[in-house]
């Protein structure tokens, strides 16, 4: 177990080894074995954390939020709205004067070939651990989350077909954060991962690097398909969701015509009959209903959307207890 942790930043899952990960992910095991049994876990007592959001947010606010109540600590939401980062405050700025304030720093900048160098500069200049609440480029705590799900329900990666696959939405142009946190924090532990997504919706040519360097290292393999039904074909996991093809155009506009031409990569009870009888459905939520997955599979038996949603909590927890407050 790695335990010298305090006062790391946790902005990619590749900045981590899999030992570390794997730390992580064990005190997040006992730290939600004690919120179910009431216990006190004051590991953060008045330690702060600072809460900036470029983007919208409800899992992810309400939980870093519930997270530090439940160390003991405060956290503070900064809407960027409500700062002067519009009017001058520069990245440097934010991270020499709040790492001057509190404890941690987390942010969530989802804006493309933005999010992801900002937190790395207000990081480079901060006295204390910054977190990636999720950026153009990454969403690690959602992943942590993610894997913890399945090893809960899965028991382990061994053998089993994991899909993260492309899926119509039509609400906005979504990030590509999601996937490409999933895949490398999975390809670290050896998965197996199907990846399946219209020509368009390739994801960066720098994390198919990264990710096949992980299954070099680690065991697992990566196979791509452009066929939906193709990928969930005896499936043991399946995580269906949209994202945008970014790589190619982030114009809005282009986005959405690319989109409109894939409507029927939908997540219903038919293509899920595809997958093995015991399989399970996830996804990171919030999802376009009707469009991107049927009622009937979000809310059905095999999904497991509530229990990622939880462990949003306890990853964090643990996390922010190992870097704020253990030594």
């Amino acid at each position: 177990m790695k335990t010298q942790l305090f006062g790391r930043d946790f902005i990619a899952e590749q900045d981590w080894t899999k030992e570390e990960l794997e730390t992580a992910l064990n005190v997040a095991v006992d730290l939600k074995r004690k919120f179910l049994l009431n216990e006190s876990t004051p590991y953060l007592l008045h330690k702060t954390l600072f809460l900036l959001f470029f983007f919208s947010s409800t899992r992810t606010r309400t939980s870093f939020e519930a997270a530090m109540d439940h160390l003991g600590g405060n956290a503070h939401d900064l809407p960027s709205d409500k700062l002067q980062i519009s009017h001058g405050d520069t990245a440097k700025e934010i991270g020499k004067i709040l790492s001057s304030y509190g404890h941690g720093i987390a942010i969530r900048h989802c804006d493309w070939k933005e999010g992801n160098a900002y937190i790395r500069e207000v990081a480079e200049h901060s006295a204390v651990p910054v977190y990636n609440m999720q950026c153009d480029i990454h969403h690690p705590f959602q992943a942590m989350a993610d894997l913890l799900t399945i090893f809960e329900k899965k028991k382990t990666l061994k053998k089993r077909k994991i899909v993260m696959s492309w899926a119509y939405a039509s609400s906005y142009t979504k990030p590509i954060s999601v996937p490409q946190s999933f895949l490398l924090l999975l390809t670290k532990f050896a998965a197996d991962i199907t990846l399946a997504y219209p020509k368009e919706f390739e994801l960066l040519p720098e994390v198919m690097k990264s990710a096949k360097n992980n299954i070099k290292q680690n065991g697992g393999s990566i196979e791509i398909t452009h066929n939906m039904k193709d990928a969930f074909a005896d499936a043991d996991v399946v995580y269906p969701k949209s994202w945008g093809p970014l790589v190619i155009t982030s114009d809005p506009k282009k986005c959405t015509k690319i989109a409109a031409k894939y409507t029927d990569w939908i997540c219903d009870e038919k293509i899920m009959k595809l997958a093995k009888r015991d399989a399970i459905y996830m996804h990171c939520l919030p999802a376009d209903r009707g469009i991107e997955v049927t009622d009937e599979v979000i809310d059905g038996h095999q999904s497991v959307v509530y229990d990622q949603a939880e462990n949003r909590l306890h990853v964090q927890k643990a996390i922010m207890a190992l870097t704020m407050g253990g030594r």
